[in-house]
Formats: structure tokens, sequence, C-alpha cells
């Protein structure tokens, strides 16, 4: 699945989830939302690896919160970088995928 087509899917249900409860969503609803999902990771991962109290969940639930968690804040990221016009495919070539050596770039294709 590419960035393009899991943020079609993710805008769709963010405009649901607008909807539903009456959220308007603009520059700094976005960024608060990426750092909240940030913070349920945070303690998802606190949980998981017995740093928090976990209650009575067991290990393999505790890492599907995580698993959860993470998608959440995927999520997030993407409907931000679309909401400030930021280009992920582009940034992760430039930042990620040009310290390639070509060999490897090679390989991909």
């Amino acid at each position: 699945m590419t960035f393009k087509v899991l943020l079609r899917i993710v805008k769709t249900v963010s405009a649901i989830y607008a909807k539903r409860f009456n959220i308007t969503r603009d520059e700094i609803w976005y960024l608060a939302k990426l750092q909240e999902e940030l913070g349920e990771l945070t303690a998802a991962h606190m949980r998981a690896s017995r740093r928090a109290r976990s209650g009575a969940a067991t290990q393999k639930e505790e890492h599907i919160r995580m698993e959860d968690e993470a998608a959440d804040l995927l999520a997030q990221l993407l409907l931000y970088a679309d909401h400030n016009n930021l280009d992920l495919d582009q940034a992760i070539r430039r930042k990620w995928i040009a310290h390639l050596p070509t060999e490897i770039m090679d390989k991909q294709d």
C-alpha cells in the first residue's frame, strides 16, 4: 500500500470522525492529535515493557495495543503532512533513500 492510498483511507475515516464528534480540524488540531497519539503509543509501550501498570492484560494484548497506537500515530502523521502540503514520499527519498548505496538501490528495481 502506498502513502497515497493509505492517505485516502485515513482522510475518509478522519472526516467521518470529525463529523460524528463535531470537530473542527485546523493546523493546531493536526499537530495536537499527532502529539496525543505519540503519548498513547508511549503509554502502551511502557505497559508492554512492564515499566507501567498493565493490569490484567496479557503480553499479547499489550502488543496489540502498541500496534494500534502505532497505527494511530502513522495515520495522524499522514493527516498532518497532507494538511501542511508535505510530500512524505519525496522527503523519505531525500532523507533516507538517498543514503543507500547504489548496489542496494539496483536490487530494489
